[in-house]
């Protein structure tokens, strides 16, 4: 199988991950983490405005925003873009520095700063190029599968990782 983006353009997801052998999108608690965490990120990013546009016109003006089509960072740390301003974020982030800030939490801010003070793409300059196929739909998960409860996930976990996570459980029954 390959890679696909699911709601937003960018984060590209191996279908295997998400999808079953019959098209179904498997449950949230049989996908790796990270493919878990960046799911779960964009039912809460998609359908938001541009950020690009939100800072343009601001919270009083949303809706001339356009609709976001493009997402790229982390989870929590993310942009996310219309059509019309995905070749300035790309312009920041091959030409102007923003690939140094990959992975970091400043990445979202440092795009914010840049575009707030004027930095655009020159005109004409290049994005991507992408094919859409059902850009407004976003899987959801099967309703009547049993999610497993916060007990029983703790309770997978051996000693490092729960140190790792560095929490007070006294209160669980595990």
């Amino acid at each position: 199988m390959g890679k696909v983006s699911i709601a937003l353009r960018g984060w590209r997801f191996d279908e295997d991950e998400v999808f079953g052998e019959n098209g179904e999108m498997r449950s949230v608690y049989d996908m790796p983490d990270e493919t878990r965490e960046r799911l779960v990120r964009l039912t809460v990013v998609a359908g938001n405005p541009c950020d690009a546009c939100w800072l343009v016109h601001g919270d009083e003006n949303l809706q001339q925003c356009n609709v976001a089509r493009v997402v790229y960072g982390e989870p929590l740390g993310e942009v996310v873009l219309c059509d019309e301003h995905e070749a300035d974020f790309l312009y920041w982030f091959r030409e102007a520095g923003g690939s140094e800030l990959r992975g970091t939490d400043e990445f979202q801010d440092a795009f914010h700063e840049w575009f707030a003070d004027g930095g655009r793409a020159p005109e004409g300059y290049g994005g991507v190029e992408h094919v859409d196929t059902d850009p407004d739909a976003v899987p959801q998960p099967d309703p009547d599968v049993e999610m497993p409860t916060l007990e029983e996930e703790i309770s997978k976990l051996d000693d490092e990782e729960l140190e790792a996570l560095d929490a007070d459980y006294s209160d669980l029954d595990i």
